[in-house]
């Protein structure tokens, strides 16, 4: 007879405990827990930044804990506040962009992501070409 694995302690963060803003001038993601089933951490995007991201291979929640921005999600885009919350699927295309102010993001992915951190490239500030 087989056992299924021991199944992690349960986990209390405090997300007030966790960076308020980017280091530097890109993007950042600190992850603050990882089981097989989920990953979670926080993405920050400094103000006037470029999300680099491509379609991840899990389905992943976004929840605005502060900040302003736009979320293109496919071809739709929905503004991003304090309380947004928005589900991508996976594999879909989706990205932050014009953001107002910097952006301080709870992220789920389910199942855990699969990429060891550092998993994003350093966010860029955008410029308009003339």
């Amino acid at each position: 007879m087989t056992r299924a694995p021991p199944k992690p302690p349960s986990a209390t963060f405090r997300l007030d405990g966790l960076p308020q803003q980017a280091p530097g001038a890109g993007a950042h993601y600190l992850e603050f827990l990882r089981v097989p089933r989920l990953s979670a951490g926080l993405y920050l995007l400094p103000r006037g930044s470029v999300d680099p991201q491509s379609p991840h291979r899990e389905d992943e929640l976004y929840l605005v804990l502060s900040g302003r921005g736009q979320l293109r999600v496919g071809k739709a885009t929905v503004p991003a506040g304090p309380g947004t919350l928005v589900y991508v699927p996976a594999g879909e295309v989706h990205a932050f962009h014009s953001v107002e102010e910097a952006l301080r993001l709870l992220v789920v992915f389910s199942p855990a992501e699969r990429q060891a951190r550092p998993r994003r490239k350093p966010a860029r500030p955008h410029t308009r070409r003339r």
